[in-house]
């Protein structure tokens, strides 16, 4: 297909200049034609893309250190050609790539790369990052010919840091019609659950004295840390079904014969949205504090990272990436049981612009994210499979939001209509 051939469509105000010194007749653009250029270009790139994921996959890096993930992906990106901002929006392993220039939709493509802590990629963040280059490459590749506009952007720090939510704050996703990602799953989801969460540090400071000696001069730390812990245990009786609460221990004393002088525990406090959120988050910090105030010390509540808001899925663009999802030959799960509640910083993207963030089954449905066992499948065949299947279902998302007319329409219509409730 060449530019020449590119028809005016509903809402679209994209132009193009001939080489030609006589007019063009424009033809309708055949959609078909393009989401098989797009998914020839993921089936071109595939051992390339495979091969990334498993790299990434046997380099765990965790929030804001994803240097390996960030340099394997720019530079892949800017051997394609494509000029990519090294990090990007003051984040050293963020960034940003951006092809096209016409006035008409822009779309943005999600890619997150950090792991976690013991446990590597036991959320599958190597297979959000190469689907997600993959997509973006793709459809960069045709970017120019439709004269639309396409971003492939990097986002550190989703396991804590709120990469996101930073980058946001300093200016990304300005300008974006759109926005999407995937993430692997033990279930085949259109819609997750994801919720708001507040994460909350609470550090206790006592007197430490000799245990035995003198445990009248001490004022433990550790038991304001336990009596916090256990008044939050008895709130978890009475907060809603969809609510989370869940606690560590990261500093609990030296010695047991010393008395604790401090005590640290790390809270997520997850609620359906950012409304609820701040009703529990105030009854959780009653309780730590409670905890301080019966043993006799002092603590002080920190956040160190923002708060993710609740993710507002788009229908519209949901339903366009299950048509395209059934074109590859993946069905949404009908497990009644088939239910997944989490929080991410994409949440945090989706109250700016129409985002979804859908689930792409890798692993058995009893095999639980955040697991070793499910570490072992972000690498393995199905874990593969995922990397190409999402990069082909997000590219003909992306196309049709560019060029079907009503998708990215629809989708900024009942998207401005969410902002209103």
């Amino acid at each position: 297909m060449n530019i020449m051939d590119i028809a005016f469509l509903p809402g679209d105000r994209s132009t193009s200049i001939s080489p030609h010194p006589t007019p063009v007749v424009l033809k309708p653009v055949d959609i078909a034609l393009v989401k098989k250029q797009v998914c020839d270009e993921v089936d071109r790139l595939a051992s390339d893309l495979i091969e990334m994921s498993h790299k990434i996959h046997a380099n765990p890096e965790l929030c804001f250190e994803e240097h390996f993930a960030h340099d394997l992906l720019t530079t892949v990106i800017a051997d394609h050609g494509i000029t990519v901002e090294r990090g990007a929006y003051g984040l050293d392993t963020a960034f940003e790539a951006n092809v096209g220039d016409a006035p008409g939709p822009h779309v943005t493509v999600v890619c997150e790369y950090d792991a976690l802590p013991g446990i590597g990629h036991a959320c599958g963040h190597n297979i959000i990052a190469t689907a997600g280059l993959g997509a973006g490459l793709a459809a960069a590749k045709v970017a120019a010919e439709v004269g639309k506009r396409i971003t492939l952007v990097g986002t550190p720090a989703e396991e804590g840091g709120g990469g996101k939510e930073i980058m946001l704050q300093r200016g990304a996703f300005t300008g974006t019609d759109a926005a999407m990602m995937i993430h692997p799953s033990n279930y085949e989801l259109d819609v997750v659950k994801a919720i708001a969460i507040y994460q909350l540090r609470a550090e206790y400071q006592g007197h430490p004295a000799h245990a035995a000696c003198d445990p009248d001069q001490g004022r433990n730390a550790l038991d304001a840390a336990v009596l916090g812990y256990n008044a939050v245990a008895a709130l978890r009786q009475h907060i809603s079904d969809d609510e989370r609460i869940h606690g560590i221990f990261t500093e609990a004393g030296d010695k047991p014969n010393i008395v604790p002088a401090n005590a640290t525990a790390e809270w997520f406090v997850r609620s359906p949205d950012l409304e609820a959120l701040e009703v529990l988050k105030e009854r959780v910090e009653r309780c730590l504090k409670a905890g301080a105030d019966a043993a006799g010390c002092t603590v002080k509540l920190t956040s160190p990272n923002p708060i993710y808001a609740d993710m507002i899925q788009n229908a519209t663009l949901l339903s366009s990436y299950l048509k395209n999802l059934d074109s590859v030959g993946r069905t949404i799960s009908t497990d009644p049981s088939a239910s997944s509640m989490l929080s991410t910083d994409m949440g945090n993207v989706s109250h700016k612009v129409p985002s979804i963030h859908p689930l792409m089954k890798i692993a058995p449905s009893e095999v639980a994210i955040h697991t070793p066992e499910f570490a072992e499948y972000s690498a393995s065949p199905t874990g593969d499979a995922a990397v190409l299947d999402g990069a082909k279902v997000m590219a003909m998302t992306v196309v049709d939001c560019w060029l079907d007319g009503f998708t990215l329409h629809q989708a900024k219509t009942e998207f401005e209509a969410s902002q209103t409730k």
